[in-house]
């Protein structure tokens, strides 16, 4: 996900659609700081990549949730950000984290240009219990960019446990050459492009005609929204998540910037 720390959000009309709140630890060794050893780097994108971590102690998360990853420099320097989790929770042991290059990020910057296998980071979580989804009510994902992570956290949690219950992502990015997870997605993902297309697909903003058939196949009782992306895109894929129908008592905002 993104450089900037998370700042997750509770819906909340009319004036603000994304309100701060409190980021809150989950469960008993939450606390811990664990150490962590980078294994491997797959590339994403041409700015992405996932980063997987082999973490003794790790005793899983719930698919939405983040942590909090620390760095020290060999003077003594420390950065801290607090980044989504993109792998499910049944990858006893590991997990992955996917992150965009930022341009003049240091942690990001350190993770695209120096980080290796076999490096050593510490990581603190699982955090906050508001974004999770543990897979037990209908969900609509919308997320654009860096935002899909914690998003296919859930759609990788949803396969691997074969879940009936409903499922849908929509999701956005710039071009098909941007688009995170590309060779992941199934018939449960909706892709929009913003500034270039394949052939046929139009280009554009989410617009309300995305968001549509989705709330049209909302099955009985209606869906739990997540959106997830920087804070221009949650408040606009809120509103027409709004104008579409949602209660808004049950969209749940993750942002970041």
């Amino acid at each position: 996900m993104a450089e900037p720390d998370v700042t997750i959000g509770r819906f909340l009309p009319p004036t603000r659609f994304a309100v701060p709140g409190r980021i809150a630890v989950s469960g008993s060794t939450a606390a811990n700081w664990h150490t962590a050893t980078l294994t491997e780097i797959r590339r994403e994108t041409p700015r992405a990549a996932t980063f997987r971590f082999a973490v003794p102690g790790w005793t899983g998360h719930l698919p939405g949730q983040h942590l909090l990853l620390r760095l020290r420099a060999g003077d003594g320097y420390v950065a801290q950000r607090h980044y989504s989790i993109a792998s499910p929770p049944d990858d006893t042991g590991h997990i992955e984290l996917t992150l965009d290059r930022v341009e003049g990020g240091e942690v990001s910057g350190w993770f695209h240009t120096v980080a290796e296998p076999g490096d050593r980071i510490e990581l603190r979580g699982p955090l906050s219990g508001f974004f999770a989804w543990p897979g037990d009510r209908p969900a609509l994902l919308i997320g654009a960019g860096s935002g899909v992570v914690p998003l296919m956290s859930m759609v990788r949690h949803h396969r691997a446990r074969g879940l009936d219950v409903p499922l849908r992502l929509l999701v956005s990015a710039r071009g098909p050459e941007d688009l995170i997870y590309a060779d992941e997605y199934g018939a449960e993902t909706t892709p929009v492009f913003t500034r270039s297309a394949p052939q046929g697909t139009p280009v554009g903003r989410m617009s309300a005609a995305h968001v549509a058939p989705l709330m049209a196949e909302a099955p009985p009782g209606g869906w739990e929204a997540y959106v997830c992306g920087s804070n221009a895109f949650a408040e606009h894929a809120s509103r027409l998540l709004v104008e579409a129908g949602q209660p808004v008592d049950r969209i749940r905002i993750e942002r970041f910037g």
